[in-house]
């Protein structure tokens, strides 16, 4: 979709690696200044150069989706580089498996402070100067499995059905305001966070496995649930909100 989201500013969290890198470089490709943040800053620095070097306005900033204050830190550095932030694309997040009773408090508060306290307050921060503006778009990355229940990935699943309901709300919330809030739903994507899954297990035994249950016969890449995202962040998507987009190969019609 190139030229889809020209000179538009993007905020992307998460941004440094599998489905988040994959994002950053299609919003590029597509004409966005990017600001991108994640933890890793190693690997940011290696994606901005590849960036720059293809001639991309991009920034990075460190920030961790566990602590509260992250949130009001990107958007205000967001505004003091730009003056505006057009699109928003939470995309932080983590994996923990396991049943109720293999969770703990404290895997059960990290994980939904990354997964759904993070993009709340992110949201919270930036909706401000986007209806200010009367423009904006979000996009929450949410999964397949925010439509459909799974075993044994309890609270992932939980922080994700939560994350969708909450664009849901935000888009009906400032339906009226100029800002659409709306969510990509993947199914199993070829990632680092797929591959942590697998406990250091058979991946491409277990690949395949995971292909087999899905009726499109293989997971996603990485950049096709990042298209997915462009489409619903550019004015392409200008009489969408609150849809939960699912990109999974079929698994959700299933």
């Amino acid at each position: 979709m190139s030229g889809a989201l020209q000179g538009k500013v993007c905020l992307i969290t998460g941004a440094t690696s599998g489905i988040g890198r994959a994002i950053a470089e299609a919003f590029a490709a597509a004409g966005a200044t990017l600001v991108l943040s994640g933890r890793d800053e190693t690997r940011a620095q290696a994606l901005l150069t590849a960036l720059r070097a293809q001639g991309h306005e991009a920034h990075f900033i460190a920030g961790d989706q566990a602590d509260p204050a992250t949130a009001g830190r990107l958007a205000e550095a967001t505004l003091a580089l730009h003056g505006r932030i057009d699109v928003l694309v939470n995309n932080a997040g983590m994996l923990t498996n396991g049943t109720a009773l293999e969770t703990t408090d404290a895997q059960w508060s990290r994980l939904l402070e990354v997964n759904l306290s993070a993009p709340f307050r992110l949201c919270r921060a930036v909706l401000p100067a986007m209806i200010a503006a009367r423009r904006g778009s979000i996009v929450n990355v949410a999964s397949d499995w925010a439509l459909m229940g799974a075993r044994g990935a309890l609270v992932y699943c939980v922080s994700k059905a939560a994350l969708a309901q909450m664009s849901r709300c935000m888009a009906l919330d400032h339906a009226t305001e100029g800002v659409r809030v709306n969510a990509v739903c993947p199914g199993d994507t070829d990632t680092p966070m797929l591959d942590q899954a697998f406990d250091n297990g058979d991946s491409d035994a277990k690949m395949q496995t995971l292909a087999s249950g899905i009726p499109m016969g293989r997971v996603a890449r990485p950049q096709e649930v990042a298209q997915a995202v462009v489409f619903l962040a550019s004015d392409a998507a200008s009489f969408m909100t609150g849809v939960l987009l699912p990109v999974d190969g079929g698994t959700s019609a299933q």
